[in-house]
């Protein structure tokens, strides 16, 4: 049986309840989204930004669509939040935060790169926290849990592969910069899978996820599809 998907109006609403909520919530995320409502101009900037978002979910017109739109959306917003998890999450300070910054925004004025690095950071974290609860309160999507999860995980391990191999600087730095540049095409075929795997799996699998607890990454590049999905 096709399952109609929800109206826009639905989703925007669910939506701003759940950033009004983070006032009650203790997560990194949801201090960020606090951010989020401390500045009525900050607070428009980041509507018009998730009614875009959603839009690319609402516009399908049945459930089944919705859920693996709404997935790549997460995908979208695990992605954009990562520049600034990588520069809390490994501490990076002073020269090398300049050359971090430099890597993604060029030339642009440092002070300046860090004001809409962090802007990016506090309005991404709003929606990835409203699009979290879409998925796993109203569409009861399984992905939202586990799957993508790991995913972040794994994406985080990617991001800083990539970012460590790229500002080396000391003897040791260099050292380990050839490891992780010879690991960084399988960390990347592995988030391939795993994109892959969760996009086409059912909201509500028949199968048990603990699965995913027990084989969590340990720095090994098993393949997705063992622990997403039927080989």
């Amino acid at each position: 049986m096709l399952v109609r998907g929800y109206k826009h109006g639905r989703l925007m609403e669910e939506s701003e309840s759940r950033v009004q909520m983070s006032v009650y919530l203790h997560t990194p995320a949801d201090a960020a989204a606090r951010r989020v409502l401390e500045c009525p101009e900050t607070y428009r900037r980041w509507e018009l930004e998730h009614d875009r978002l959603i839009h690319t979910v609402s516009d399908r017109g049945r459930l089944t669509e919705q859920v693996t739109a709404l997935r790549s959306a997460i995908f979208a917003l695990v992605h954009r939040r990562a520049v600034f998890d990588y520069l809390r999450g490994a501490q990076v300070t002073g020269t090398k935060r300049r050359r971090a910054l430099a890597l993604f925004y060029g030339c642009r004025d440092y002070t300046d790169a860090v004001v809409r690095e962090h802007a990016n950071y506090v309005r991404c974290s709003s929606s990835y926290l409203c699009t979290q609860h879409l998925g796993e309160h109203l569409m009861h999507d399984a992905a939202c849990y586990e799957p993508l999860q790991l995913y972040e995980e794994w994406y985080a391990e990617y991001f800083r592969a990539y970012c460590d191999t790229e500002l080396a600087e000391t003897e040791t730095e260099k050292q380990a910069s050839v490891t992780l540049s010879a690991l960084r095409p399988l960390l990347k075929h592995r988030l391939a899978e795993a994109r892959q795997a969760i996009l086409a799996m059912p909201p509500s699998p028949d199968r048990e996820w603990r699965e995913v607890e027990i084989r969590r990454a340990n720095g090994d590049t098993q393949r997705m599809r063992a622990i997403f999905g039927k080989d």
